[in-house]
C-alpha cells in the first residue's frame, strides 16, 4: 500500500541521487515511445548509507525548465513506499509527439532524502491512425512479379523518392515511417538509421509498427531528397513453406511522414503520397527472407538518393488509404541491428573458382564480402550450418530455402557487398564466380551478426570447459533466434515464432539478456492472433501465418506461462494485467475441448516434442511417447493454477478461488486417469516426462508424489542416467530433481558425454543448441530428417538451472526484491562457478570456488533487496565472513545452521564467506 504524505522541513542529510532511470520495460530516454501510460523505474546507488528506500517522489513536466518544483503533468508528492520499479504514471493525459521530462528522488531507510536524479525524457510517437496524413505509397509490383521458388511469386524491390524544399533552417524534424514490407530510408544521401529489416514482424492484419527518427541534422535549407528502398520482407514475401497470408500477395508499400519545425516558426510536413516517384530498375533485383538477395551492380543508380538526381523518367506511384481496422502503433521493442563482426575466418577448401570459408561459429546475419571480380561475372554466395565429409555443403536441413545471394559485377576490381533485405543462418560460406586469377584469402569474408537490439543482462562461467561451451551455445542460440520475434530456427523455410519453444526458453533468455520489452511485444502479437478465434485458441506460431485452427497444449500455454515468468523475474505487474483476459480465454479453450471424461481435454498436442529414442520412427516419432491426453490435462491444470496465482497478485479474489478449484479438479482427474494407486504411469511404455509433469506441476496427492518420484528415478536409471525428455520435459527435469534433493543425479545427467545429453552435441562440434539431441554425429553423420536445425534454442532452457543452482543466484520474490543465493557444488565435476544478473535493483552476483580444503563464496546484494545466503559446507563455528569469524550484526542474521550448512539473511552489500569442507 502506498501512502501520500506531505513534504517536511526536517528531511535529514542528503544522500546520493537515483541512478539508471528507465521507462516501462527498460527504455532509456526513448524517441517515438509507444506508451502514453508508462511506468517509472530507478536504481538506488551502491553506498553504505543506502540499504533500502522508505519513500519516493516523481515529477513529470512538459518542459525541462519546470522541474523539479513546477511539474505541470504530474507530481506524485512524497510517497511512503519501498517501490522503485514500475511505478505507474498517474498524471495528465499524454498525446502523440509530446516530449515529456521527469525526475525522481527517494528517501533511504533513515529518512534521508536524495538529490533529484538527472532529468530524463521520453517523446511519444504517433499513437493513433488519425495522426497520419501520409498514404501508403509504392509501385504495383504484383503486376510484373517474378516466379521464384516453388512457383511462388516474388516482388521486385522498389526505389522510391521525393524531392522537397525547406524555406529556412531546421529547428527540429521527426520522421515517422513504416512499411508493408521492409525498408531502408535515406535523407540527402545519408542513412537515417542503422536498423535492419525494419519495421519488423507483427500480425500485419492487426497491427503494423512504426518508427520515429530524429532527422534534424540530416536536413538543410533549400532542396532536400527523401529516398526509400523497399522489399517484400515478411509482409509480402514467401513465409513458411510457400503459404501467403496478407491481402493476396499485395505489393509492398511505404508510409512516411516527415514533420519539420523551421527557424521562422513555421511547420512543414512531407508525406508519402501520389507525388512520389519510383522504379524497380535498381541494383537489388530480388530479395527474400528465405531465399536470399540478387544484387546487380549494372543497375546501380548514382546519386539516386540525393537532391542532384533527376527522377522525371521514373514511374508515378500508386497510393492507398490507411485502413481503419489495422492499428498503426510505435514499435514497442528495439529493432534488429548489426551486433558483432566475426573476423576469425578460416578457408576450408579451394577448388577451381570456388572457395569455402568457416566462420567458426554458427551465426545469424549476413556476410560482408570483399572479392576481386571481372565485369559481367556473377558471384554466388551459398550458406550452410555444417559440411559433409567431403567438405561440400549440408543443406538438406534448409529444405526449400535457397539461402543464396548473388552479386553481378559492373566492372573489374574488388567489390564489396553486404546483403540488405535478407538474413541467413550459417557457419560456412561458399564463394564462386570471383576472378579466376585471384588467390582466395580469409579476409575476403566477414560475418555480420544480427539480432534484436538488447543488452547483456547476466553472466555465467565455471571451472569446466564444456559447461562454459554450453553457456556459449545457449547464448548464441538465443541471440540468433531473437530476430524481431522469437524464432524456432534461423536457416530453413520456417523461422517462425513457435509458442512452445518460446515458453520453455523465456526464463533463461531473461537471465542472459534484457529481453523484457522483446517478450511483451511478442505477447501483444499473441493476443492479437488469439483474438481471431472466438473459442480462445492460441495459435502454434505468432505471428500466425500458418492460420491453423488447432491449439496445442504446452504451446498455447505461452500466453499464461511467459507473462508469469516475466513478472517473477522483473516484478512488472503490467504484463499480468495485459495478459490476464488472454490467459482466461486459453483456459476456456481447454474447457471447450473436454468431451466424455471430465477435465480430460481432447485436442491437438505436439507431445513431448523430439523426445529421444521414440517408439515410432521418423516423423511419427517426433511427438514422443507421452500421450497427448496426459499432456493436455497437465497443462490445463497448470494454466488454471497460474491464473489463480495471477488473480491473487491482481487482487481478483473471486477468480483466484475459482481457478484454484478448477486446478485441483483437473489435477485430481490427471492422477486418477493416468496413474495407478502406486503412482505408476498406466501406459506400458514409461516416460520420464509423464512423471516430471505430474511432479513439477503439482498434480499429485502428497503420497502419490513420493511414489511417482521413485518411478521417475527408476526410469532415469533404466536410461543409464541419461535424460529421456523432449521440449516439454527437458526444462523441468532439473527443477524436479532439485526439489527432490537429487542434486548429484542432476549433475550426473548434465555432465553426460554420450547421447542423449547436452555435452553430446558439444562433442560433435556444436557452437549453438540443436533442434534434436541427435542432429549430427561424427560417426553416423546427419539425422535423416530434413527438420534438423542446428540452431534451435529450446534445449538451452537448462541455462536457468545453471544460474539458479550451479552458481546459486535466484529470485525469491518478484523482481529479485528478495534473492536466494544457494549454490549446489559437486566437486566431482566443478571447482568453481559464478553468475551475475542485472536485477531491477542493481547487479547481484554469486561466485564460489573450492581451494584446498575451503569453500569460498563471494556475494553482491544490491540496495533495496535482501538475500538468503545458503552456504553448503561447514557450520557457523568455522564460518568466516570477510576474513573474520562470523558474528551476527545489522547486515547479517543467522537463520539456521547444522553440521553441513549455514543459512544467513543478508542486507545489501558485498560479502565474502569462507568455510571448511
Amino acid at each position: 500500500m502506498v501512502l501520500s504524505i506531505g513534504m517536511t522541513s526536517c528531511d535529514k542529510d542528503v544522500v546520493q541521487k537515483p541512478q539508471e532511470l528507465t521507462l516501462s520495460e527498460g527504455f532509456k530516454n526513448p524517441t517515438g515511445f509507444y506508451n502514453a501510460n508508462p511506468t517509472f523505474s530507478w536504481k538506488l546507488p551502491v553506498s553504505e548509507q543506502i540499504k533500502s528506500q522508505s519513500a519516493y517522489q516523481i515529477v513529470v513536466a512538459s518542459s525541462k525548465e519546470l522541474l523539479p518544483d513546477n511539474a505541470d503533468l504530474w507530481d506524485s508528492k512524497k510517497q511512503k513506499s519501498t517501490q522503485s520499479t514500475f511505478v505507474k504514471y498517474q498524471g495528465k493525459a499524454l498525446k502523440s509527439r509530446q516530449k515529456v521530462y521527469w525526475q525522481v528522488r527517494y528517501w533511504n531507510q533513515d529518512e534521508n532524502a536524495s538529490d533529484w536524479s538527472e532529468t530524463n525524457s521520453f517523446e511519444l510517437g504517433l499513437l493513433n491512425n488519425s495522426d497520419w496524413q501520409a498514404q501508403w505509397t509504392g509501385l504495383d509490383t504484383a503486376k510484373d512479379s517474378i516466379k521464384g521458388v516453388r512457383k511462388f511469386l516474388m516482388h521486385r524491390p522498389q526505389y522510391l523518392r521525393k524531392g522537397f524544399e525547406l524555406a529556412s533552417d531546421v529547428v527540429s524534424a521527426r520522421m515517422y515511417i513504416t512499411a508493408k514490407g521492409v525498408f531502408d530510408v535515406h535523407l540527402n544521401g545519408k542513412d537515417v538509421s542503422d536498423d535492419v529489416m525494419t519495421p519488423g514482424w507483427t500480425p500485419y492484419n492487426h497491427r503494423i509498427e512504426t518508427l520515429t527518427y530524429d532527422v534534424t541534422k540530416l536536413l538543410q535549407t533549400g532542396k532536400n531528397a527523401l529516398a526509400v528502398e523497399l522489399a517484400s520482407g515478411w509482409h509480402s514475401g514467401r513465409i513458411s513453406r510457400g503459404r501467403a497470408l496478407y491481402e493476396n500477395f499485395a505489393s509492398p508499400k511505404i508510409l512516411c511522414q516527415l514533420e519539420v519545425v523551421l527557424k521562422d516558426g513555421s511547420k512543414q510536413t512531407i508525406v508519402s503520397d501520389e507525388s512520389w516517384r519510383g522504379t524497380t530498375n535498381g541494383p537489388i533485383r530480388l530479395a527474400s527472407v528465405y531465399d536470399g538477395e540478387v544484387y546487380d551492380a549494372n543497375f546501380e543508380i548514382p546519386n539516386w538518393n540525393t537532391v542532384a538526381f533527376d527522377d522525371s523518367n521514373w514511374k508515378s506511384v500508386e497510393v492507398e488509404a490507411i485502413a481503419k481496422d489495422v492499428k498503426l502503433a510505435p514499435k514497442r521493442h528495439h529493432t534488429v541491428k548489426n551486433q558483432i563482426v566475426l573476423n576469425d575466418v578460416e578457408i576450408v577448401s579451394v577448388k577451381e573458382n570456388t572457395s569455402v570459408f568457416n566462420m567458426q561459429q554458427n551465426m545469424v546475419g549476413v556476410p560482408r564480402v570483399k572479392v576481386p571480380m571481372k565485369k559481367g561475372d556473377t558471384l554466388k554466395i551459398r550458406f550452410s550450418e555444417m559440411l559433409l565429409k567431403d567438405n561440400t555443403f549440408y543443406t538438406k536441413n534448409y529444405r526449400s530455402a535457397k539461402s543464396t545471394d548473388y552479386y553481378v559485377a559492373a566492372k573489374d576490381g574488388v567489390v564489396e557487398y553486404v546483403p540488405k533485405f535478407t538474413f541467413h543462418g550459417f557457419q560456412f560460406l561458399e564463394l564462386s564466380g570471383y576472378d579466376k586469377n585471384a588467390k582466395p584469402n580469409a579476409s575476403w569474408v566477414q560475418g555480420i551478426v544480427q539480432h534484436s537490439d538488447f543488452e547483456k543482462n547476466g553472466t555465467f562461467t565455471s571451472s569446466h570447459d564444456k559447461l562454459n561451451q554450453l553457456q556459449s551455445n545457449i547464448t548464441w542460440g538465443l541471440r540468433d533466434n531473437f530476430f524481431d520475434v522469437p524464432t524456432d530456427c534461423p536457416q530453413r523455410d520456417e523461422r517462425l515464432g513457435w509458442t512452445g519453444d518460446a515458453q520453455v526458453i523465456a526464463p533463461t533468455a531473461l537471465f542472459n539478456y534484457s529481453t523484457h520489452a522483446f517478450w511483451t511485444a511478442w505477447l501483444q502479437s499473441l493476443r492479437e492472433n488469439q483474438s481471431e478465434h472466438k473459442n480462445g485458441l492460441v495459435p502454434f506460431i505468432v505471428p500466425d501465418v500458418l492460420q491453423n485452427k488447432n491449439g496445442g497444449s504446452g504451446w498455447g500455454d505461452a500466453c499464461v506461462i511467459v507473462p508469469w515468468d516475466i513478472y517473477n523475474i522483473t516484478g512488472d505487474v503490467t504484463v499480468l494485467e495485459d495478459s490476464y483476459e488472454s490467459a482466461k480465454k486459453w483456459v476456456g479453450y481447454y474447457q471447450s475441448k473436454v468431451r466424455k471424461k471430465p477435465y480430460i481435454p481432447i485436442m491437438h498436442s505436439f507431445g513431448d516434442w523430439l523426445q529421444p529414442y521414440p517408439s515410432k520412427s521418423l516423423k511419427k516419432g517426433n511427438r514422443g511417447d507421452t500421450p497427448k491426453e496426459l499432456i493436455n490435462t497437465a497443462y490445463f491444470a497448470h494454466s488454471a493454477h497460474l491464473i489463480s496465482k495471477i488473480a491473487g497478485v491482481l487482487g481478483k479474489t473471486d477468480d483466484e478461488k475459482k481457478y484454484a478449484a478448477l486446478y485441483k479438479a483437473v489435477a485430481n482427474a490427471f492422477e486418477n486417469e493416468f496413474f495407478d494407486e502406486n503412482g505408476k504411469f498406466k501406459q506400458e511404455r514409461q516416460t520420464q516426462t509423464s512423471y516430471l509433469l505430474g511432479i513439477y506441476l503439482e498434480l499429485f496427492q502428497p503420497e502419490t508424489k513420493l511414489k511417482a518420484q521413485n518411478h521417475l528415478l527408476e526410469e532415469i536409471k533404466n536410461a543409464d542416467y541419461h535424460l529421456g525428455t523432449g521440449f516439454l520435459g527437458t526444462p523441468i527435469l532439473p527443477k524436479v530433481l532439485d526439489d527432490m534433493g537429487e542434486i548429484d543425479l542432476m549433475y550426473k545427467i548434465l555432465f553426460k558425454e554420450t547421447y542423449p545429453s547436452w555435452f553430446y552435441s558439444i562433442n560433435q562440434g556444436a557452437t549453438t543448441m540443436w533442434e534434436r539431441w541427435n542432429s549430427f554425429s561424427k560417426e553416423g553423420g546427419y539425422n535423416s530428417q530434413s527438420m534438423n536445425s542446428l540452431n534451435h534454442y529450446a534445449y538451452g532452457a537448462i541455462g536457468q538451472w545453471m544460474y539458479e543452482r550451479i552458481a546459486g543466484l535466484a529470485s525469491l520474490a518478484p523482481g529479485y526484491q528478495k534473492i536466494r543465493i544457494a549454490p549446489l557444488p559437486n566437486t566431482e565435476f566443478l571447482t568453481s562457478a559464478s553468475a551475475s544478473v542485472k536485477t531491477p535493483y542493481g547487479k547481484a552476483s554469486s561466485s564460489w570456488k573450492i581451494e584446498n580444503d575451503s569453500f569460498k563464496l563471494d556475494v553482491v546484494i544490491p540496495p533495496g533487496t535482501s538475500a538468503e545466503v545458503h552456504i553448503p559446507y561447514g557450520n557457523k563455528d568455522n564460518l568466516l565472513e570477510n576474513g573474520s569469524i562470523f558474528t551476527e550484526n545489522s547486515n547479517l542474521k543467522l537463520m539456521s545452521s547444522d553440521d553441513n550448512s549455514v543459512i544467513i539473511l543478508a542486507e545489501p552489500g558485498t560479502y565474502n564467506f569462507q568455510t571448511k569442507l
